[in-house]
């Protein structure tokens, strides 16, 4: 197994256990215990984990409880392939916008650790995360739904103004070919539109369950989107018509998946 795919394997069980075993893990993954200390450096490094006394275990930071918490329970697996799939898409990229939403957290989750990129977010979870590893990190600032954990209003917007990024890529809490990228509020909206705007491509990350449906707040056509990110459980039909509409739409599989 490729180191790279190995230390996915850890953060995956990072994510449903909060606590790791090396001895269990190094038996799981078939490698030595000295491999998988060597791979929880190196994610320690990267801000993905802390060690405890001894280096017997390793559990999740703060970040990361952030990013696991109660929103992300739902399709949780369907979110971690989708983050995963979305990130060679972004590779070279030197500015982001990355929107708020559990699966767009999964993406932050799955970016390779570089010095050459600024990542501009209104997600508290994403920048916490980003924010203790290489690279920019930009804050929008302005209100934060408590909820969400995102920062929202006209001075968020003011921020996403100042800037242009390579991608922008977007959670939604419904998307289909007729009624485009849809949110829960119009503020949330607002800042995804606006990143949209700014933005030479866009990246929607979203589950299959929110394709086909819609939600109050418009944020943009289905016409805007580059690509849709999903999973297998998304509507063959509604996949298709996002495709008549110009959108590249790409399926995320488990590996050895069909």
């Amino acid at each position: 197994m490729p180191a790279v795919d190995r230390r996915h394997r850890i953060l995956e069980r990072v994510a449903e256990e909060q606590t790791i075993h090396i001895r269990e893990l190094a038996t799981d993954l078939d490698v030595s215990e000295m491999t998988i200390r060597r791979d929880i450096t190196r994610l320690e490094r990267d801000g993905f984990l802390r060690r405890t006394y001894g280096g017997a275990t390793a559990h999740v930071t703060r970040s990361l409880e952030l990013a696991f918490n109660a929103r992300a329970l739902q399709s949780a697996s369907a979110k971690r392939l989708i983050g995963m799939a979305a990130v060679p898409l972004v590779d070279g990229a030197s500015t982001l916008f990355v929107g708020t939403g559990t699966t767009a957290e999964q993406l932050a989750l799955y970016l390779p650790a570089r010095d050459d990129v600024t990542v501009v977010t209104n997600s508290l979870p994403v920048a916490s995360l980003l924010g203790t590893r290489p690279g920019r990190v930009v804050i929008l600032g302005g209100g934060v739904r408590r909820h969400e954990l995102c920062c929202v209003g006209p001075v968020a917007g003011a921020t996403v103004r100042r800037y242009h990024a390579d991608v922008a890529v977007l959670g939604a809490a419904g998307l289909s070919a007729r009624t485009g990228v849809m949110e829960l509020d119009d503020e949330t909206a607002e800042v995804h539109r606006l990143m949209a705007e700014h933005a030479d491509a866009v990246i929607a990350v979203v589950d299959g369950s929110k394709l086909g449906e819609t939600a109050p707040a418009a944020v943009l056509p289905a016409e805007a989107v580059t690509t849709l990110v999903t999973d297998a459980s998304a509507p063959d039909a509604e996949a298709d018509a996002l495709r008549d509409r110009g959108v590249n739409v790409i399926v995320a599989r488990p590996q050895g998946g069909s």
